[in-house]
């Protein structure tokens, strides 16, 4: 894979027309879908080294850790990038957080609150099934907080993710770009297979009825929180392959561009060494 997925430019880029960004392409890629497999698959030890190095750094005092944010409408494939890419790398160095609708304890917080207590440790890949975005994409469509509300926490994230970045955290922000036709295709798919009716949820559809105001939330929420501290990734995902090797790469460039070293030794190694030949075989 020769270029990254189509992503917005770095920094404020103006109004956004997801009309005009392809869902079914494949930028930077010129194999069949086969090829694209077989190239997820082989960055795999070199995600897994990376990862390992980032692990071991934030063990001995590193403060530096990676935040992936996965946003999409429903069945865009975020699990899908979860098992295929994100599960490329060791489990004990990557902490998965899956936000559904807020509970009672913390809808009696500010909204970014539960987002808080789950960002990611030193030395940890964070994955965030989607995130504070819902409160201002649902949020909007569904009219579930003052348009005054929505307008504020715009605001609200951009200085959050600041934060965040001044702390260590590297933010990537993935949108799964997929087309309504393709949705439908993923829906029926569901309700064709009864080994899938359990990932089928009716409101699905109340919300696709709701597309063209999504479609306008989202171009709202890249536009007002595309920064350059945390810029916006839209990769098409209407070919599962591509979306999965897309993030795949984004991640491994993060990761090449944190260049995680592995700690120095606190002890003297050959006289560990040392230790270990004088004690000899240990019966």
């Amino acid at each position: 894979m020769s270029a990254h997925p189509l992503l917005l430019a770095t920094g404020p880029s103006g109004p956004v027309d997801l009309t005009a960004i392809e869902t079914d392409a494949a930028p930077g890629f010129d194999g069949s879908k086969t090829d694209g497999q077989q190239a997820l698959i082989d960055l795999g030890p070199e995600l897994a080294e990376l990862q390992e190095r980032l692990y071991a750094e934030g063990k001995s005092g590193g403060t530096r850790r990676v935040l992936l944010v996965l946003q999409g409408m429903d069945t865009s494939g975020k699990g899908g990038v979860v098992r295929s890419a994100v599960g490329l790398f060791d489990p004990q160095g990557v902490r998965i957080t899956s936000f559904k609708a807020p509970t009672e304890e913390e809808r009696a917080h500010d909204f970014l609150w539960r987002i808080r207590n789950a960002v990611p440790g030193a030395g940890y890949v964070g994955v965030f099934d989607r995130s504070h975005y819902e409160d201002v994409l649902i949020a909007r469509v569904r009219s579930l907080a003052p348009p005054e509300e929505i307008e504020r926490r715009y605001g609200a994230i951009n200085d959050f993710e600041r934060e965040l970045t001044e702390a260590g955290v590297t933010i990537l922000k993935c949108m799964l770009h997929i087309s309504a036709d393709e949705q439908q295709k993923r829906l029926l798919a569901r309700l064709d297979d009864p080994s899938k009716h359990w990932k089928f949820n009716p409101g699905d559809i109340d919300e696709r009825a709701e597309w063209p105001a999504y479609q306008e939330a989202y171009e709202v929420a890249l536009e007002r929180t595309h920064t350059d501290h945390a810029p916006w990734h839209v990769v098409p995902s209407d070919k599962k392959w591509f979306r999965n090797l897309a993030v795949g790469q984004l991640l491994r460039d993060t990761l090449h561009g944190l260049d995680p070293q592995w700690p120095v030794a606190d002890f003297d190694v050959a006289e560990q060494r040392r230790r270990l030949d004088d004690q000899g075989p240990v019966a």
